[in-house]
């Protein structure tokens, strides 16, 4: 389980390798992409509170980077914490999230990428609830649900 020390120390030290790597020019992601979407990811922007489809959507299954796929977070880690924007306590997998310090808006942060394609999905916190005490702050217009289907 990641903590907010593995958190600053991926953000100064450097990140896990991802399993893989996904790359396009600007042009073949505005292709891809909404405009919403290339807004938030490609150019690290933010939706509005409470503005996103799946703030406070808690069916099963994974939460997929909605540039290329890659699995980042679980259903059974979101919770809600009234902050507008859908939350979870740990990524999938140690090596789905990239970190980078985030000293933007006179504050220090840690913005958090896909670690595949370098898609800015939002920050991750510390005032989260235990066990990891994280609150990774994920916009909905960077993911996307792949609901589990209970009927296989």
């Amino acid at each position: 389980m990641l903590t907010w020390k593995d958190v600053i120390n991926f953000s100064v030290k450097g990140n896990p390798e991802p399993d893989r790597r996904v790359e396009k020019t600007e042009a073949e992601w505005k292709e891809l992409l909404t405009p919403e979407q290339f807004r938030i990811t490609r150019l690290k922007g933010t939706e509005m509170a409470h503005s996103g489809a799946l703030c406070s959507i808690y069916d099963a299954g994974k939460y997929n980077c909605v540039c290329c796929d890659t699995p980042l977070f679980d259903s059974t880690i979101k919770y809600d914490s009234s902050s507008g924007w859908p939350s979870f306590t740990q990524p999938i997998k140690e090596n789905a999230i990239k970190y980078i310090k985030d000293s933007s808006f006179g504050m220090v942060r840690v913005e958090v990428l896909c670690n595949t394609c370098d898609a800015h999905q939002g920050h991750v916190f510390p005032d989260g609830p235990e066990p990891s005490g994280l609150r990774y702050c994920i916009n909905s217009e960077s993911i996307k649900l792949e609901r589990k289907d209970n009927d296989k």
